[in-house]
């Protein structure tokens, strides 16, 4: 091989490789198996997840959200300066219940890559709901909760062309 086409060689797998290094999303090694389990449902409700996940730097545990005996953040979107979806955030008291850390996870993911924009209700014992007193009754109800989670979400409305904004929000399956 000539120096050239060597060069040439070099410079591509280079550039490759600093294309990949471009759209690196950091995942915490302890949300990947929640989040790969996430991704295997999406894949069964035909959600597009790829593109999204490269538009993340992280998606990490951290130790920065409030904890309190009044109330706590145990997840969140963070956001750049236009708005732009940078982070999901998990709080690292989720960890002490890997049941508990799931529901968190699945709750904040669905906010990103289902595309919900609010809560669903303040507290009714669905993932979506803004406040969960028990996580243990989601659990118990696992694959329906999660089956609901993707049929009721804007992505998968908008994939099957059913309006947002058409939803019936006086159906008794809606609460504020």
């Amino acid at each position: 091989m000539t120096i050239n086409k060597s060069f040439m060689l070099l410079f591509g797998i280079f550039s490759m490789g600093f294309g990949f290094a471009q759209n690196n999303v950091k995942i915490d090694g302890r949300l990947k198996p929640h989040l790969d389990t996430f991704f295997e449902y999406c894949k069964q409700y035909n959600i597009e997840y790829h593109d999204k996940l490269f538009e993340l730097k992280n998606i990490d545990i951290v130790d920065t959200l409030t904890i309190s005996q009044k109330g706590s953040t145990l997840g969140m979107l963070t956001r750049d300066n236009n708005n732009k979806v940078e982070n999901i955030i998990i709080n690292w008291i989720t960890l002490l219940d890997d049941e508990i850390l799931k529901v968190v996870a699945f709750h904040e993911f669905a906010h990103y890559f289902l595309d919900y924009k609010k809560h669903i209700c303040h507290d009714c014992e669905q993932i979506m709901a803004a406040v969960n007193s028990s996580y243990f009754t989601i659990i118990k109800d696992w694959d329906e909760q999660v089956k609901t989670l993707f049929i009721d979400s804007p992505a998968y409305k908008r994939r099957k062309g059913i309006s947002y904004s058409s939803y019936n929000w006086n159906s008794p399956n809606f609460t504020w």
